[in-house]
């Protein structure tokens, strides 16, 4: 919680518990994305919300106030959930440290604290927490007044505890993590275990060292590693992938319960989920293994390979609009909307809105074409999804990004909901804004389109599982006008091998060069939409034909050359791009539309003819 808020922009000396009463909207949306995310327990905003926190804020006499209004948004959250997806979250009252020593290393008495913890503990039940999380404590003995004033304030409910452990793997007071089971196991906690800490790796050595001395449930949530200061922010580095291991080993190692402290998002719960939901399969497997010996399923070494095995993506037609459309045969109608060079993308998304109303299948976002700096294409797209429900295409270009980046930022696209990825190398650096930025390209479009398919298939490019398919519809770029032919036809060739599903051509000008691309890939032949671009001036043609490289005929430059106002261009280039179209229609398997300079109603009138109502606005 304290990770998102911050990262949300909320100073770190404000009083985070106390959001619950001024800002509720914006706690209930955190506790809504991460159940979301797969998170089946939500903690209350109540980390600091006792007594002796408060007081430094001003705010002690307001702390039942601030732990009820953190279980009713816990709560709301939860029935939102069950309302929507019919499932089940639970609401766990969180009791953080008090924030001060105890004796004998400070002045605040034992019964102090345990009254403290009790005034607190009574708000969260009375309110109706379905559990107490004692958590994040740095010594035993505060840790036991915790547990004891739950025991006696709240005697009905579970109760959790989890201390905090050193680089050594010993709690900040030296005791030892066995030492500590022991004691709560004595004193009646219903789960024990480990939170927060150095990372993933220290609290699972803690938990293996509980496992030995307690039969009770643990549970297991680290900090997603240590945070690193970056540009005077502290942010943590453990991917989710990582985290999703760390669930896996810690589940092997015996913890009942696994989820994460500070640091983790809620995209790092869902990397979770999605390996314990492997977990439930293999074990799944296993039973009826031992019901049916001859199932053919082998176990190697002891140890399932189910982990190891390929997860398949849903069939084509399940994964998208555009993949339906692709795998049925049906016609596809894209248009290309450029991201703006700044943060409002209003324009953008109103263009979409109107495509979307005039039946266009899908938004075509470029990834910073030219090599220029814009808006991520990925926020663009995601932003047109949400406000104007109309399908997106994720250019997605290898020129800034390394083997790690591009697989997280895959993971996280198919996460949000984005579902059709074209692959590109992309523009050269050189080619832009920034001629000396520095280039990536770790892989070119070929290889992207191979580390797209591992992950359609359950695995990362070193075959470690990611617990889930991505799902992705994989496209990718032609150009049958590029000068040297037949590199182009071999790389197509090579696309197609590693795994692409249909491709997307630069604009045509030229049927008869389209026509010849189509013939010669007929042996790799996957469905092609052709691109088209309704020019908008002479200049705009002598761009696309000198500095793009885009074949256009000269009986094409002529009539653009012909024509003797701004407006005579742009009805001539409708005109040709409506020719192009329907021309290459017979051919090809749908069609995709530039809007030059953000003219979005000039891509409509071009598009007119193969929309369903085959209308569009006039000039």
């Amino acid at each position: 919680m304290g990770t998102v808020l911050y990262a949300r922009g909320i100073f770190i000396n404000r009083c985070y518990d106390e959001l619950n009463l001024s800002d509720p909207s914006l706690i209930l949306s955190i506790h809504e994305e991460y159940l979301q995310g797969g998170a089946e327990i939500l903690e209350t905003n109540t980390f600091g919300a006792n007594r002796f926190r408060l007081a430094r804020h001003g705010l002690a006499s307001r702390t039942a106030e601030i732990n009820e209004a953190g279980v009713r948004l816990a709560r709301q959250a939860a029935e939102h959930l069950k309302d929507k997806q019919a499932g089940d979250a639970w609401v766990a009252g969180s009791v953080g440290p008090l924030g001060v020593h105890l004796e004998p290393l400070g002045k605040t008495g034992l019964e102090e604290a345990r009254a403290a913890f009790a005034e607190q503990i009574a708000a969260l039940a009375a309110a109706g927490a379905d559990m107490l999380m004692i958590e994040t404590m740095p010594a035993l003995n505060e840790a036991r007044e915790a547990l004891l004033a739950a025991k006696e304030t709240a005697p009905g409910l579970p109760v959790f505890v989890m201390v905090t452990v050193d680089d050594d793997g010993n709690c900040l007071d030296g005791s030892s993590p066995e030492h500590a089971a022991t004691m709560f196991t004595e004193l009646g906690a219903d789960a024990i275990g480990c939170n927060c800490s150095t990372g993933p790796a220290t609290v699972l050595t803690a938990i293996e060292a509980m496992r030995a001395v307690t039969s009770l449930p643990l549970v297991a949530m680290p900090n997603a590693g240590m945070p690193r200061a970056v540009e005077g922010r502290n942010i943590y580095l453990c991917s989710p992938e990582y985290m999703a291991s760390f669930a896996r080993k810690a589940i092997k190692a015996g913890a009942q319960y696994v989820g994460g402290c500070c640091g983790t998002t809620p995209n790092h719960i869902r990397a979770m989920k999605s390996a314990i939901r492997a977990i439930d399969a293999q074990n799944r497997n296993e039973s009826r293994d031992q019901a049916n010996p001859k199932s053919g399923v082998e176990v190697l070494g002891g140890a399932s390979s189910a982990l190891n095995a390929e997860i398949p993506p849903a069939p084509l037609a399940e994964r998208s609009q555009i993949g339906s459309l692709v795998a049925e045969g049906t016609f596809v109608t894209l248009v290309e909307i450029v991201p703006p060079r700044g943060i409002d993308c209003h324009k953008e998304i109103e263009g979409a809105r109107l495509l979307a109303s005039l039946g266009v299948h899908a938004i075509n976002v470029p990834d910073s074409p030219r090599a220029s700096a814009r808006m991520s294409a990925q926020s663009l797209c995601i932003q047109i999804q949400q406000h104007t429900g109309i399908e997106t295409v994720l250019h997605y270009t290898c020129r800034d990004r390394n083997v790690l980046s591009i697989q997280s930022d895959l993971l996280g696209a198919s996460s949000i909901g984005l579902h059709n990825i074209l692959c590109l190398t992309g523009d050269p650096p050189k080619l832009g804004n920034y001629p000396d930025a520095t280039a990536v390209f770790d892989v070119d479009a070929i290889g992207l389109v191979n580390i797209v398919r591992k992950l359609n298939y359950g695995f990362d490019i070193g075959g470690n599982s990611i617990g889930a398919s991505t799902n992705f519809t994989i496209g990718v770029a032609a150009n049958p006008g590029v000068p040297d032919i037949e590199q182009e036809l071999r790389r197509f060739a090579w696309k197609v091998e590693a795994g692409a599903e249909y491709a997307i051509t630069q604009p045509v000008f030229d049927l008869r060069l389209l026509e010849t691309f189509l013939r010669r890939i007929e042996e790799f032949r996957i469905p092609v939409i052709a691109g088209i671009w309704p020019l908008t001036s002479l200049r705009n043609a002598e761009v696309l034909r000198n500095d793009l490289r885009v074949s256009v005929p000269e009986s094409v430059m002529l009539r653009m050359a012909q024509a003797d106002s701004p407006e005579a261009a742009r009805a001539e280039g409708v005109s040709i791009a409506r020719e192009m179209l329907m021309e290459a229609q017979p051919m090809v398997q749908g069609v995709q539309v530039s809007a030059p300079f953000g003219r979005y109603a000039l891509a409509a009138e071009v598009i007119a003819s193969v929309l369903p109502e085959a209308t569009g606005p006039t000039r």
